[in-house]
């Protein structure tokens, strides 16, 4: 039985007075409700280069002294703090914004004190404006100034200082010379500048900021399978092949070109067309399906050709203005150099043989996934690492990580953090279909973007609560999404029985909800056959075979993909997440929101036929008041996929969209009827 532990003797009352007060109590300013932060500091919110981070808090005290505060912050690792004033803006909330401008990490906290000057300023204001006697007041003000001095270093403003406080001190003076220059805004200016901070109050933590380059906030995605960019359906296309895909990819004015794993394929188990278990011998099985007799994940599979071959198509993407990203999947195929290697990597059922993947009901036979419990975790842990310091130093930048929430939180948390500390322009999208908690968490622990729900948010409804979501909680501090209408997983019912249209549709809220979205491969072309009835997998999914193309055919979304994508670059309201506001419609199948720039000025609306296949009409409520327009007010709002021109008159428009001639409008308001507009070519309107 445990030991109880002795009773202390309950101090005395005048024991208790004779202790030594911590200082911290004589702190008597309060400092809470700090935001933005994560998880009470846990983790940073995130920023690209050039941002601006708006800091809040209540900040109060006792009585009625002024208090005075400002938001400190330093770039991770240096000795400085730089100081942002703070101002009250309501009810005991103060706010202060300071700027973001290189990568890496930021801190910042709060500091709050009474301003021991601006409350007898304030109070000598006062008594002056009711016609009483400051004599006292004035003298009191004496002693404030000399301690002040202190504090300013040798320069004019200290014999500016020293020269009020002689008037201040010339009892005999003139009141109304000496009240004058007490009120000075000279002084006030001074005293502001040299505040007295020895009683401040520090917020109880230091908060970061993760500050990534843009493309981590804004970018347009094209996947592609490079053995499908050739001519021959029987043989993988090579690189030198694929690079001749890159100025069609770049004609549509994508940012970024993803391609699946590149590595050495697997021979065992190898799954043949849609998923099969008997492979022919030509089938070229998955990319996922990593590693062989020719190497793991730091190798090229040989039908694509070389390391040196991966380096060309990495530059000559990068003249096209494309970057590229690698599909980083942390699995093996039975033939990895990994199985024979570190056995103690994978797990083992009790027959001694290495369990393969599965997602009941579907099985991956041609994948083995490492056990990250394995006792040899350090050694795991650096080699996996190892990988994306690898193709880094093969000019790959950003990377799309395959299922990263079927590995340890803990592992993403140190990986990220330690490749940004060499790498800080490294971008991580992390691919995950998962429960909305695990999606969240693996952006905290450092993910630069994330997959999202768009593909099943079809509904005006849906979207508006998703979106609101994203936006409009402290989930957009941590989380930017990117929107990928299709993926080589997935085909949505919607697309499948929309048709063209229904590509259409989706293409233009990718493209205009998210600052970041992307395409797979086929989508231009409108593929919407599925597998089976029921299925979200395409039938003959690129997964597991070689689909070779006509990208140039009639009815092809190449046309408006460019246009949609030089729309977005012309118009800075695209390239941000959280300028979007939903308007109210009289129709439900008539979707209306916009978004607008962070200083402002440019302003996007659009509006959406969520129907791929019937007209629809209706009229759409314009925010005037909130556009700073009165209810009202005449706009002109300029049609950028059309290069049409309407002039809209108070707060309820009509509007009507035919699939067949078209399924939006992406319109730039005119708030200042004296602004220059650009006007776009004209496009085809049945593109």
């Amino acid at each position: 039985m445990a030991k109880r532990a002795a009773s202390k003797k309950p101090a005395t009352k005048k024991a208790a007075a004779r202790r030594e007060l911590d200082p911290d109590f004589l702190r008597r300013v309060v400092v809470e409700r700090v935001e933005p932060q994560v998880d009470c500091g846990r983790f940073p919110i995130k920023r690209v280069t050039g941002d601006s981070v708006t800091v809040t808090a209540d900040i109060h005290a006792d009585g009625h002294d002024v208090v005075a505060a400002v938001v400190v912050h330093r770039r991770a690792g240096e000795e400085i703090w730089r100081d942002a004033p703070m101002q009250a803006i309501d009810n005991d909330r103060w706010q202060a914004t300071f700027t973001v401008d290189a990568l890496g990490r930021y801190e910042y906290s709060i500091e709050g004190w009474v301003d021991r000057f601006a409350s007898w300023r304030h109070e000598l204001s006062k008594k002056v404006g009711a016609g009483q006697d400051v004599s006292s007041e004035l003298l009191e003000g004496v002693a404030i100034l000399a301690d002040a001095l202190a504090r300013i270093p040798r320069g004019p403003q200290v014999q500016q200082v020293r020269t009020i406080q002689r008037a201040l001190n010339d009892v005999g003076g003139d009141m109304g010379a000496r009240v004058a220059a007490a009120l000075s805004e000279d002084l006030a200016a001074v005293m502001a500048a040299h505040p007295d901070r020895r009683r401040a109050t520090r917020f109880d933590r230091v908060l970061e900021v993760l500050v990534e380059r843009e493309r981590a906030r804004y970018g347009a995605w094209y996947e592609m399978f490079p053995r499908s960019a050739g001519t021959d359906p029987s043989r993988s296309a090579t690189f030198n092949e694929a690079a001749g895909m890159l100025p069609y990819v770049s004609s549509m004015g994508f940012d970024v070109l993803y391609l699946p794993p590149i590595h050495p394929i697997g021979r065992s188990f190898r799954k043949g067309p849609n998923n099969s278990l008997t492979p022919q011998p030509g089938d070229p099985g998955s990319p996922w399906a990593i590693g062989s007799d020719e190497g793991g994940h730091t190798a090229v599979e040989p039908g694509l050709g070389t390391i040196d071959d991966f380096d060309r198509f990495v530059t000559a993407a990068a003249r096209h203005g494309l970057e590229i990203a690698l599909d980083i999947a942390f699995q093996a195929s039975p033939d990895h150099p990994y199985v024979r290697e570190h056995p103690d990597w994978f797990r083992h059922r009790p027959d001694g043989t290495i369990k393969y993947a599965e997602n009941p009901p579907k099985k991956y036979q041609d994948i083995y996934p490492i056990d990250f419990e394995t006792p040899d975790s350090q050694a795991l842990w650096h080699e996996l690492k190892g990988i994306f310091e690898f193709w880094i130093d093969h000019g790959v930048k950003i990377f799309r990580v395959d299922n990263p929430h079927t590995k340890p939180y803990p592992f993403w948390e140190w990986v990220l953090d330690e490749l940004r500390q060499q790498h800080p322009d490294a971008i991580f999208l992390a691919e995950a279909f998962t429960r909305p908690k695990v999606m969240r968490y693996l952006a905290k622990v450092g993910f630069s973007q994330s997959y999202s729900y768009f593909t099943w948010r079809n509904t005006k409804e849906e979207l508006v609560e998703y979106f609101t979501e994203l936006t409009r909680t402290d989930v957009r501090e941590y989380m930017r999404v990117n929107l990928f209408a299709n993926t080589p997983d997935i085909l949505h019912a919607y697309l499948q029985r929309g048709g063209r249209p229904a590509f259409q549709v989706r293409l233009v809220l990718a493209a205009t909800m998210g600052a970041s979205y992307g395409i797979s491969s086929g989508f231009e072309l409108a593929e919407n056959v599925p597998i089976r009835s029921g299925s979200e997998e395409y039938l003959d999914s690129e997964k597991y075979q070689i689909r070779v193309r006509t990208y140039q055919q009639a009815g092809s979304l190449a046309e408006m993909i460019g246009r949609l994508n030089g729309i977005r670059r012309n118009h800075p309201a695209l390239q941000h997440d959280w300028g979007l506001a939903f308007h109210a419609t009289d129709n439900p199948e008539l979707f209306s929101y916009s978004k607008r720039s962070p200083d402002g000025r440019d302003l996007i609306l659009v509006v959406v036929n969520l129907d791929p296949s019937n007209m629809q009409h209706g009229f759409v409520q314009l925010p005037l008041v909130g556009w700073g327009l009165t209810p009202h007010s005449a706009v002109e709002v300029l049609d950028l996929l059309s290069g049409e021109r309407y002039f809209w008159r108070g707060e309820w428009n009509y509007v009507r969209l035919d699939p067949e001639d078209r399924v939006a409008h992406i319109l730039q308001v005119q708030l200042d009827t004296g602004a220059h507009v650009a006007v776009p070519q004209a496009m085809d309107a049945h593109q």
